[in-house]
């Protein structure tokens, strides 16, 4: 039971870890403007600063899953954002295109249900 604990811990601080990655793109300026050139963000009310909100989730999401801090409240933004980029801004093509938003929401929705473990 022990190892398992552990396990979850580690792949929670991973998984935590690649999604903050990803929101480093929020302090990348002319990243933020051409996410809110897409066709699908820009029917978005505010287009750019949904990217932003977008980005920040990811970032704040991340780092508080990877340091089991808020990890259901970390863990249920982190859903949320990967699905809309799965089945929103992505063609909703799980199984191949969008397949790393997909695994990162499969991924987060363990620690939304089952806490942040050990």
């Amino acid at each position: 039971m022990k190892q398992q604990s552990t396990a979850i811990s580690i792949v929670r601080i991973i998984t935590g870890l690649l999604v903050a990655y990803h929101g480093l793109e929020v302090f990348d300026a002319a990243k933020m403007a051409e996410y809110a050139t897409w066709d699908s963000m820009k029917v978005l009310p505010m287009p750019k600063a949904m990217a932003y909100v977008g980005k920040m989730a990811e970032l704040l999401g991340g780092l508080a899953l990877a340091a089991g801090l808020f990890t259901r409240w970390a863990a249920a933004s982190i859903v949320a954002v990967m699905l809309f980029i799965c089945f929103y801004l992505g063609k909703g093509k799980f199984w191949y295109d969008d397949q790393h938003a997909f695994l990162l929401a499969l991924l987060s929705s363990i620690y939304l249900v089952g806490g942040a473990g050990k």
